[in-house]
């Protein structure tokens, strides 16, 4: 597993079960609401950031030749011709900051590190994700929370490590949403 970037710190929490809470650092979480908990490996969303860096370099260069075109034929939105040259200077400096901000969000995401992660997912939406440069611990660690679910009375601590990324830049498996029983023929990519 390659260690993460310095744009995804990894910081040291205690993962621990006692008296019906599972807390991870200073969250908690009731374990009888815990739903699932799993290992997984999480990938970075490459294509996804890739495909928006096209989207957006192709709707930035045409609304960039658009202004341009416009302040020239117009004379600079209805002032001189003289100010045609200072709009058409800010639409390109407004251009290549967006471009530059477009290129750095790719670059992120190119950059980014899969992890391997336990994830903890409660009945509600909150899912707590920690992560370990041992996966065997991480796989233990699933083993005890669903023992201490199953036994009141287990407690453990141990220190684990969170990872501070965005959903948005990872992929965390299928989501499904499924309404109704009838015609369902399974999953659309």
């Amino acid at each position: 597993m390659a260690p993460p970037t310095a744009a995804q710190p990894v910081i040291g929490v205690d993962l621990r079960v006692s008296k019906r809470l599972l807390w991870v650092g200073d969250a908690y979480y009731p374990l009888q609401n815990v739903a699932r908990v799993y290992t997984l490996t999480i990938h970075p969303r490459r294509k996804d950031a890739v495909v928006l860096f096209v989207k957006r370099l192709l709707l930035l260069g045409l609304a960039t030749v658009l202004l341009v075109l416009l302040t020239a034929t117009s004379g600079g939105f209805g002032g001189s011709s003289s100010d045609s040259g200072g709009v058409t200077a800010l639409v390109v400096i407004a251009a290549g900051a967006a471009l530059v901000y477009s290129l750095v969000e790719m670059l992120k995401v190119l950059g980014a590190a899969p992890h391997f992660v336990l994830a903890v997912e409660t009945t509600g939406s909150s899912t707590a994700v920690v992560t370990s440069p041992d996966a065997d611990q991480l796989r233990r660690l699933a083993h005890q929370i669903a023992h201490a679910i199953e036994n009141p009375e287990a407690e453990f601590v141990v220190r684990v490590n969170t990872v501070e990324i965005s959903p948005k830049h990872y992929y965390f498996g299928d989501n499904v949403n499924m309404y109704g029983g009838t015609g369902n023929v399974g999953m659309a990519s």
